[in-house]
């Protein structure tokens, strides 16, 4: 005796077995955006009125570099699987849907790459 419906049966449709970990993935990112946003504030406000050398120094230092980092790969984490979820709520064509999926990927992976080189080249003074 199954459960699925005939519907289901015949069309061959149902969890890809995916969903709870997308969603504690989410979950997770949300949480550890929370400090790392409120730190970067912070960091942002102090550094507003400091000259150049003083906020390169800043973000050269271990520390800085690495929780910028760690926002810089939480921030575009979160962000793509945000959009996964949007694009598979409000796109109704499969090929469309994943198309814009993949695109969203590789834009979000590109730009976080820029954004991590550019930390690890001012940490490393180059």
């Amino acid at each position: 005796m199954s459960l699925r419906s005939p519907l289901g049966e015949a069309k061959g449709l149902g969890s890809a077995k995916e969903g709870l970990h997308h969603w504690w993935a989410q979950r997770v990112t949300a949480i550890a955006l929370i400090p790392l946003t409120i730190w970067f504030a912070f960091k942002v406000a102090v550094l507003s009125q400091s000259d150049y050398q003083t906020v390169l120094a800043c973000i050269g230092s271990p520390w800085s570099a690495a929780l910028i980092v760690s926002l810089i790969v939480a921030a575009f984490y979160h962000a793509a699987l945000g959009m996964q979820v949007i694009f598979e709520d409000y796109i109704g064509h499969k090929a469309a849907r994943v198309g814009a999926i993949m695109a969203t990927n590789l834009l979000l992976f590109l730009l976080g790459a820029a954004a991590i080189i550019a930390v690890v080249r001012i940490a490393l003074g180059g």
